[in-house]
Order: C-alpha cells, then structure tokens, then sequence
C-alpha cells in the first residue's frame, strides 16, 4: 500500500498515485479535498515504501515504523501534538516508537514530519503499513 502514497519534495502532505500521463504522474492530495495535481520529473517524488528510519543497527523501513506507531497510539491519530512539542518530548515519544533510533541522524523534523505522516494517512482511512511483501513472508513462515 505505502508503494503508492508519495510524498513530493516542496509540497506539504502526502499524495495517492492515481495514473501516468505522458511525462508526468496524476497524484490526489490524501486530505479532505482529494484534489488531483501533476507531478513532473523535475519534482523530488518519494513512495513511503523507500524511505527508512535510521536506527543503531540497521536501517528500519517506515511500514514498521509506522506500524509500531498505530500499536502505540492503537489506530488512532498521535496523542502528541507534533507542532508544540519541544524537541526532548519528540525525542521521548519517539523513543517509545522505535527505542534504538540513531539520535545523532534522526532530526526533529524528521520525527516531527513521520507523526504528520502519520495522522495524514489514519485520517485517510490508510492503516495497513505493511508491505505486502511482508505479509506473504509472514504467512509463509506460519
């Protein structure tokens, strides 16, 4: 699923890739308007499937960032209001997150945009993070 949602460079919110034109992408805002805009080659576009968190071991893809944070917040929108929050208790939420994140390479904004993603896309109804990959592995691990 997160295959599909983008975020684009210099544009706030994330997008839903809805088809390609000739030498450009047909995206639609995941707010309440659903308003459809081109997406050209000269904008940064990046799916939520290729963006990972940096962690001391290794680096964690976002589904499961994201998915330890709907089991933290129980499928509902983040309980910490990103905009006001100082920058320790960013840091202390994300810890509950993902407790061995790299403290040195994970920003505030970065944290601060990942909450945001997030309410973004549990306001959209979007609550299935995992890839589907990941969910064909799982099921034939059982």
């Amino acid at each position: 699923m997160l295959q599909t949602i983008l975020a684009i460079s210099g544009k706030p919110g994330l997008y839903k890739l809805i088809s390609r034109a000739t030498n450009s992408l047909i995206v639609e805002t995941l707010d309440e308007t659903h308003r459809r805009i081109p997406a050209f080659g000269t904008d940064r576009i990046t799916s939520l499937a290729d963006i990972a968190m940096f962690t001391e071991t290794e680096d964690v893809p976002l589904s499961k960032v994201l998915n330890n944070l709907k089991t933290l917040e129980e499928g509902k929108v983040a309980s910490i209001d990103y905009k006001k929050a100082s920058g320790d208790e960013l840091r202390e939420y994300f810890g509950k997150v993902l407790p061995d994140f790299d403290r040195e390479r994970v920003h505030n904004s970065d944290i601060k945009k990942l909450i945001q993603w997030y309410n973004i896309l549990v306001n959209a109804g979007i609550t299935e993070f995992e890839q589907e990959e990941e969910a064909e592995k799982a099921e034939e691990a059982e």
